[in-house]
């Protein structure tokens, strides 16, 4: 008889927001709306490994937040009959815990290890055997007496999640029988899950009210409910309660997210090179101290979307505004940067 997943949640997501988003995630492969291909290989594999009653095998999903990783993961559990652990990489400061994870692992069981590429060196290697060889060393003793004792561990899936492909290392990325990139949605399919959440919320809201928080949410689902929740509130409060285009139009203007999706700090990037160093180049360490945020919050957060939607242009001398920038800024394009975008 299959286990019931356990769903295990970080403390540090046990906020508001986040016990909505866990409520609101689909729990099977027919709810999950958008990366067709993905999942449809996805039921493919799930169902040949309950046929032959192996664990499904290891699963790499990358791509920008917000885009399902974590919820594939707790889908193929589900599906799989399995039971899910979850743990953040950089939780996993030496070998003592990553043994402690492992061994509390029973037949086909799930662990999802979210941003592995921040896994510790010593970390990774020790993962390598129990991936692979469903074992893991441990060191007993010291000196000229210790010994190496092979720890054995049950079969289990490692389902993992990177935002930064990159910075994977290669002998990891090579242990993953399916490695997935998730893309941004398309509006059909975030109106999709607007909808769906909209009715686990109980909230009314029309076809065009799902449309325009679907247009304006960057392509994420996470960012999609989060929008939609924060539209509910102005809709029980400056309204009757029900979601239409005009009161979710408002509540959008209000949390400054603009049509194309951009929040004031995007358009606080774009204006600093469009205003400050007309349209670029200008390097990423000038944009992040004029901005006071990290450089990796730059790259992994605001420049994705930017670049995809065509507003930012990355080139060998810097980041360049395109003429599209210009424009929803409403600004003169410069005669300097006409012939290049």
């Amino acid at each position: 008889m299959p286990k019931t997943p356990e769903r295990t949640v970080d403390p540090h997501l046990r906020d508001e927001d986040s016990r909505y988003e866990i409520s609101l995630r689909p729990s099977r492969f027919d709810e999950f709306v958008g990366q067709s291909k993905i999942k449809d290989n996805l039921r493919i594999f799930v169902e040949a490994a309950k046929r032959r009653g192996d664990p499904v095998d290891h699963v790499l999903f990358c791509g920008p937040p917000g885009l399902g990783k974590t919820t594939l993961a707790m889908i193929i559990a589900e599906e799989r009959g399995s039971t899910l652990h979850m743990a953040a990489a950089p939780a996993i400061e030496h070998k003592g815990q990553l043994a402690s994870l492992l061994t509390k692992l029973e037949p086909n069981d799930v662990l999802f290890i979210d941003e592995i590429h921040r896994l510790s060196p010593v970390v990774e290697e020790n993962l390598y055997t129990a991936v692979e060889d469903f074992h893991i060393d441990i060191v007993n003793g010291e000196g000229p007496y210790a010994q190496i004792l092979k720890l054995p561990l049950h079969p289990f899936t490692l389902v993992a999640a990177t935002t930064r492909t990159g910075l994977l290392t290669n002998p990891m990325r090579s242990r993953f029988g399916y490695a997935a990139r998730l893309d941004y949605y398309e509006p059909h399919e975030l109106a999709s899950i607007v909808a769906r959440s909209a009715r686990l919320l109980g909230l009314e809201i029309d076809e065009e009210g799902t449309l325009e928080i679907a247009r304006r949410s960057r392509g994420t689902p996470r960012i999609a409910n989060r929008l939609l929740r924060r539209a509910r509130d102005f809709a029980e409060i400056l309204g009757d309660g029900r979601l239409d285009a005009a009161m979710a139009k408002e509540a959008l203007d209000r949390l400054d997210v603009d049509a194309e999706g951009l929040d004031e700090m995007d358009r606080r990037y774009l204006r600093v090179i469009v205003e400050h160093y007309d349209g670029g180049p200008v390097g990423v360490e000038t944009l992040a101290a004029a901005l006071s945020e990290p450089r990796d919050t730059l790259e992994d957060v605001y420049e994705p979307y930017l670049l995809q939607r065509g507003f930012l242009a990355r080139t060998a001398r810097g980041r360049v505004a395109t003429r599209k920038a210009f424009e929803h800024l409403g600004a003169s394009m410069p005669p300097t940067q006409r012939g290049l975008f």
